[in-house]
């Protein structure tokens, strides 16, 4: 496919506005660094050249590299076409007479210019996919470093020695964890006498959350005690069980059948997503699909992980 650029017609047709526009060099200048963000490229030119010659060479650089400069080609085109009012130059000898050359040389443009406007919308729309892609970088950077810094507090809390302050971090460390990852979460809260450790959004579904760090692996009773507090609420509240140190075949195999309710998330899962190795949002979808197909409630993201190998 043939690369659009700007008509040489057009080109020449902006050096001859732009040269009968401002009569006066400083004028000519005030208005280029007003209108063009290249401070570096007007600052090499010879100001103390001819007015045309200033044009001339400023905007043949820029129609030899419209790659970089396409658009500030378009927009000084875009511009210099708006300009009606040309009273600056009645004042000057011959006034009427470089109004008319003005006035003419903006219709002339603006006529080269139309064929042109499918440039400026494509422009705007490659303008628009680099905002969104610097806007992404620069927000997958900062989950990594948040990542770091929530994986840096959690090699902490895997020495620490104080069960109950542990489990209290742990709780605001996920809390956290979903906020990065715009899962709406909500701290802990009691609901008749029970205790839910947060609750949060994913994918317009409301999920309760329990958090577990004990020694022992969580069993069929803790899983009970979850899916009872998730059945009283609405019919599409799911639930998401974390447990550092794992879950009981036999409570993963009990809970695999009939209504799932509830998926299942362990220590290495966590540390997984911490690491960087997976993103949480794709592991809780992985998940809950699996479930839904396999009625497996615990598909572990290093399986995920070797299979994607």
């Amino acid at each position: 496919m043939t690369k659009k650029v700007i008509s040489p017609a057009a080109i020449n047709a902006l050096k001859e506005a732009l040269s009968n526009i401002y009569w006066y060099k400083k004028d000519l200048k005030s208005y280029l660094y007003h209108c063009l963000n290249e401070p570096e490229l007007l600052n090499k030119l010879n100001w103390q050249d001819y007015k045309r010659n200033i044009v001339s060479n400023l905007i043949d650089y820029l129609a030899k590299n419209q790659a970089k400069y396409m658009e500030s080609l378009l927009f000084l085109m875009g511009d210099i076409i708006k300009i009606r009012d040309f009273s600056h130059l009645e004042r000057l000898d011959d006034g009427k007479d470089k109004v008319r050359k003005a006035a003419e040389s903006v219709v002339a443009l603006e006529k080269l210019y139309k064929p042109h406007e499918s440039l400026v919308e494509e422009q705007k729309k490659i303008e628009q996919r680099r905002k969104d892609a610097l806007d992404a970088r620069r927000k997958k950077q900062a989950v990594h470093e948040k990542i770091e810094e929530l994986k840096d507090i959690y090699f902490q809390l895997l020495i620490s020695s104080n069960s109950q302050a542990r489990g209290f971090e742990l709780e605001r460390l996920i809390r956290n964890l979903f906020a990065l990852y715009d899962l709406d979460p909500k701290s802990s809260f009691r609901i008749q006498g029970e205790q839910i450790d947060g609750a949060f959004t994913f994918d317009n579904t409301d999920y309760l959350f329990e958090g577990k760090w004990q020694k022992e692996l969580t069993g069929i009773q803790d899983l009970d005690a979850f899916s009872s507090k998730i059945a009283r609420k609405l019919d599409n509240t799911l639930g998401l069980f974390l447990s550092i140190t794992g879950f009981s075949e036999h409570a993963i195999i009990a809970h695999s059948t009939g209504r799932k309710m509830m998926i299942l998330m362990d220590g290495s899962d966590l540390m997984a997503v911490l690491e960087n190795r997976i993103d949480l949002v794709e592991l809780l979808l992985l998940k809950r699909r699996h479930a839904a197909q396999t009625g497996n409630i615990l598909l572990k993201a290093q399986d995920i992980l070797l299979e994607n190998k």
